[in-house]
């Protein structure tokens, strides 16, 4: 004969649903400085530049186009640069990055949108999208003249604002020192 037993435990919690903890590494930088590429910055030893050869199925219509990525952290910016030629060419090229960063207000909280100059000529705008919006950090930058310079930090998982919120502040202080020492070299 069989018998069944249980326990009458009425203390038993359910365990909350948890993220992994991140190791962040130490901050430290390395410059970015191809002859062929008509700008230069510093970007992080942890992550890794690769010049971007696919986009959607297709070659990138710009060889100065490339990533950083973040293997630890699943992450990448996405660099993307063009030519100047006018200034209608440049109000049409600010106009699609605000076009690109405002397709996340269906997830976004709010997009802030402060200006910028730096010390080597670059000026631009730094976009911040709070919420669970696919990035929720871009920027571009640009001489006015000659040289335009967008950039977008993806992470490779479903965006959910709280569990990303340190790994985006972390990159957050990269993306501002790469704009910072952004640099025109041709």
């Amino acid at each position: 004969m069989a018998s069944i037993a249980s326990c009458e435990c009425d203390d038993y919690t359910p365990k909350p649903r948890g993220y992994y903890r991140v190791q962040l590494p130490e901050k430290k930088y390395t410059q970015f400085s191809d002859p062929a590429f008509p700008y230069q910055f510093e970007y992080p030893t942890y992550g890794k530049t690769v010049n971007d050869t696919v986009f959607f199925d297709k070659k990138p219509e710009n060889p100065y186009w490339m990533n950083i990525e973040f293997e630890r952290l699943g992450a990448k910016i996405y660099l993307t640069y063009k030519s100047i030629n006018g200034q209608s060419d440049l109000a049409s090229l600010i106009e699609d990055c605000y076009k690109m960063t405002s397709a996340h207000d269906k997830k976004a909280d709010y997009i802030e949108d402060p200006t910028f100059h730096t010390a080597n000529n670059v000026n631009g705008v730094f976009f911040e999208v709070g919420g669970n919006a696919a990035s929720a950090l871009q920027f571009f930058a640009t001489d006015s003249v000659h040289h335009f310079l967008r950039g977008a930090l993806y992470f490779n998982v479903t965006p959910n604002a709280d569990s990303l919120k340190p790994a985006n502040q972390f990159l957050r202080a990269d993306v501002e020192h790469l704009i910072k020492t952004l640099k025109w070299t041709k």
